[in-house]
């Protein structure tokens, strides 16, 4: 079998890098629009790669079934040596970047959204006044975004960082708390810890469910119900403001709203944020300055 996988891929040679990487694409993700998005190409144009390069191999490469494309035994030998080559581009990239010494560029910044309004904004601005040719390019995401692969070069993180080729340092510590408008606590009183039966919460979405924030509020006002979920807490915070429940929030998004702490008896749980790049970037210029004005302008705790 073995031997007849390399024979097919023997017999491909004149695939070009783009249908290698519309193959990692589709086994990545599993459906030729979702590929599609990672690739700026549409379904229909997916396609007829798809069926191109397989027309080449003169065999599949992925089945069709009801949960997607699933990549054959051919196709994930494709896959794995496209994986190979995205790797050493990927490599190459990474060490070009970091012997840049010019302070100007483009630098890949993600965070999460409020975090980026609140925290990071008003000390970008500093630094973009003071290096004008250094282009701060916003990436705003919830997922824990790959740094072998350059889908950011800067990244905030809560919690801090387990990949090995990752450097980190500790940047600040957010302090949260449970809050409300005025008018809603006029509606509702004050809830008491192991109650709340009254109450209505205001959460962060289903999937960061496991967030200690929620298991916290979760825990004190078990009987509370859940009116308004989302994963933007600036969008929590206005549900809040506009009276619809019971929120945890950072402090620093919830005081300038005038919303009123509410006191269960105990703390919320804080968090700590980390700042991490890929190793291959440490010597970048314009990624060590800006990674030096954040942590010369952030307090170590908020």
């Amino acid at each position: 079998m073995a031997a007849s996988i390399q024979n097919r891929l023997d017999m491909a040679q004149n695939l070009s890098w783009d249908d290698l990487r519309l193959v990692l694409a589709i086994h990545r993700e599993g459906t030729l629009s979702a590929a599609g998005k990672t690739l700026n190409l549409s379904q229909p144009t997916m396609g007829r790669r798809l069926e191109a390069a397989e027309e080449a191999f003169g065999e599949r490469l992925f089945q069709r079934t009801t949960r997607g494309l699933v990549a054959t035994g051919l196709g994930l030998a494709v896959a794995e040596h496209a994986r190979a080559m995205e790797d050493e581009v990927l490599a190459l990239s990474r060490r070009l970047s970091g012997a840049q010494q010019a302070l100007s560029g483009v630098i890949r910044v993600s965070s999460s959204e409020w975090f980026f309004n609140h925290v990071l904004m008003p000390v970008f601005e500093g630094f973009m006044a003071a290096h004008p040719q250094v282009v701060i390019e916003a990436v705003v995401d919830t997922r824990a975004l790959d740094l072998d692969r350059r889908e950011a070069d800067l990244v905030f993180r809560f919690g801090g960082f387990a990949e090995g080729n990752a450097v980190q340092r500790k940047l600040t510590r957010i302090d949260y708390g449970l809050y409300a408008s005025a008018s809603y606590l006029n509606r509702h009183g004050l809830p008491e810890a192991g109650e709340g039966g009254n109450h209505q919460l205001i959460l962060m979405d289903e999937a960061l469910g496991h967030l200690s924030d929620v298991v916290w509020l979760q825990r004190l006002l078990p009987q509370a119900r859940p009116v308004f979920r989302s994963n933007s807490r600036d969008l929590q915070a206005m549900a809040a403001a506009a009276g619809r429940g019971l929120a945890v929030l950072p402090t620093l998004i919830a005081r300038p709203l005038g919303l009123v702490p509410v006191d269960l008896g105990e703390d919320a749980p804080g968090r700590e944020v980390f700042v991490g790049y890929h190793a291959d970037l440490k010597p970048m210029a314009r990624l060590r300055a800006l990674i030096d004005h954040v942590t010369e302008s952030v307090p170590s705790h908020i």
